[in-house]
């Protein structure tokens, strides 16, 4: 399985730093069992995919969608415009977006439908906050998120990403270990395989994301589990980003 390393803009960063991260990420070589992809605000697709059109090392993700293809929905930006202007993956269900913008399972379902049928691979984010983790509940929490996406479509034959992401781990500082990251990731498999097939389950990229940085990158992609990283505000650093997919 390729192994994925995705950089998380969040609404952060500018052209300068857009030009800086082409610049740096152009520079590494290209490796067929890895991809690579950041994820600027929407605003900078659009002159990103501009300048990828001198490199193939890496792709564009875009941080969210519209739960409709199109209409009188003000502001909202659809699958196919994404797809359009450069993007390959979308981030869906974040925790953020679940959090701050009250996103129910109900409209994440809706979102990762409108991202396969724009032909975007969503990557559906899923975890749990520190209160659930502290109550044991980590593995119920994300048994309900993956149940409203898959308890009633099997998506045979359409490519989507998991990406495990602990939101206490997110921007703090704190991370799990190796060990609890895999722990967490081998029983997303498992569940997987009882939902879908354990053929399939196999065959689904799960990766981790949660105050990833250099320094702890390398021992998390070492468990068998875990297929790739997202990474937040290591990802606004060249330099550090560049290390992490190297």
């Amino acid at each position: 399985m390729k192994q994925y390393i995705f950089g998380n803009w969040k609404q952060n960063g500018d052209r300068v730093l857009l030009e800086q991260m082409m610049t740096t990420l152009k520079t590494l070589p290209k490796q067929n069992d890895q991809v690579l992809a950041i994820f600027p605000p929407d605003v900078f697709l659009s002159t990103a995919q501009h300048l990828l059109q001198t490199s193939n090392t890496f792709k564009l993700g875009a941080q969210n969608l519209s739960a409709y293809a199109d209409g009188a929905y003000t502001g909202e930006v659809s699958g196919h415009m994404l797809q359009e202007v450069g993007a390959s993956f979308v981030l869906v269900g974040h925790s953020e977006r679940r959090q701050l913008f009250a996103e129910t399972d109900a409209l994440v379902l809706a979102k990762f439908q409108q991202a396969l049928a724009a032909q975007l691979i969503p990557v559906l984010c899923v975890g749990e906050d520190l209160q659930a983790n502290e109550a044991n509940q980590t593995l119920a929490v994300i048994e309900k998120q993956l149940t409203a996406i898959f308890a009633n479509n099997q998506y045979e034959g359409q490519k989507f990403i998991i990406a495990y992401e602990p939101i206490w781990a997110i921007g703090t500082g704190k991370v799990a270990t190796k060990e609890q990251a895999q722990q967490v990731h081998a029983w997303i498999r498992k569940f997987l395989s009882a939902l879908l097939s354990e053929q399939r389950a196999q065959q689904i990229p799960l990766i981790y994301g949660g105050s990833v940085k250099a320094e702890n990158a390398k021992n998390l992609l070492s468990m068998p589990d875990i297929n790739g990283l997202l990474v937040g505000g290591a990802s606004l650093d060249p330099e550090s980003f560049q290390w992490i997919a190297l």
